[in-house]
């Protein structure tokens, strides 16, 4: 059965930092790409960062680019999102998801509708 995990989140102080952490099974990890999505209360569910399958091309939200970065490992199976210099706006839940790396420069267009797989979140909040 394909699973995703999430981990890593918390509360922190902005300015702050958090490394997230999505651990897959059930499937090959390099097989598919993965993005990090977040929603906050009352919000709709918008993504984050993406990375490819195999060559680890990026893709971020404008909100997010030069304080986020997302990597993988995938020997571990495992993908990343080193959020740094937190802000309270970035207080949400964080869910990763897994794509067709034919999807890949879509990831942040496609509404989490289009997405199957889904892990269970894992909680960020940033505050002082």
């Amino acid at each position: 059965q394909l699973q995703l995990v999430e981990s890593g989140g918390g509360l922190v102080q902005p300015g702050g930092s958090l490394r997230l952490s999505c651990v897959a099974s059930g499937f090959t990890l390099d097989s598919y790409a993965i993005g990090w999505f977040r929603q906050a209360p009352g919000k709709e569910r918008e993504g984050v960062s993406c990375i490819s399958s195999m060559d680890g091309s990026i893709l971020s939200a404008d909100s997010v680019k030069g304080r986020f970065t997302i990597s993988r490992d995938n020997a571990k199976n495992t993908v990343y999102l080193q959020m740094n210099s937190l802000k309270p706006e970035d207080t949400a839940e964080y869910y990763c998801t897994a794509l067709s790396p034919l999807l890949f420069r879509l990831c942040l267009s496609l509404p989490p509708s289009e997405y199957d797989y889904w892990g269970q979140g894992t909680q960020v909040t940033v505050s002082s």
